[in-house]
């Protein structure tokens, strides 16, 4: 677990030169806070406590801005920088080393149950605002813009 968090804390001084202690990041980065309380409630959901889950998420979001189905997989070292408005869909996939900016959303396009919400290869950098739409593949490396 606190492995995890170093990596965490870690990749977001790589990818924010305007971070600048721990403790500032800690206490400050909302994208750090939706993606913690990402993996719990991410576990809670493949424990199939749903309805835990889902009201942790619900809370988690009315506290950073940021949406997070936790049905939707992440990947280590991601980064969500000015996450106000993100929204990542329950079939949404999200590779290591990804970074997403603000007003950025992985959503779907049915209402079928199965995959309806985009993949992202490693190291995808998805820009401000933009919208990523479908059980597409976005290819590790990929720049989308908004």
């Amino acid at each position: 677990m606190f492995a995890r968090l170093q990596e965490d804390l870690s990749c977001v001084f790589e990818r924010d030169p305007a971070a600048r202690t721990r403790w500032e990041v800690i206490t400050c980065y909302p994208g750090l806070h939706a993606l913690l309380i990402h993996r719990l409630t991410h576990w809670l959901w493949c424990k199939r406590l749903r309805w835990l889950a889902r009201f942790t998420s619900h809370v988690a979001r009315f506290l950073t801005g940021i949406e997070i189905h936790p049905g939707a997989t992440i990947g280590r070292r991601v980064f969500i920088d000015h996450g106000m408005g993100v929204v990542i869909g329950e079939t949404a996939e999200v590779g290591d080393d990804c970074t997403l900016y603000h007003g950025v959303t992985l959503g779907g396009t049915s209402w079928n149950k199965g995959k309806r919400h985009p993949t992202l290869g490693r190291a995808v950098v998805i820009g401000a605002g933009a919208k990523v739409i479908g059980p597409i593949t976005v290819g590790d490396g990929a720049r989308v813009g908004s």
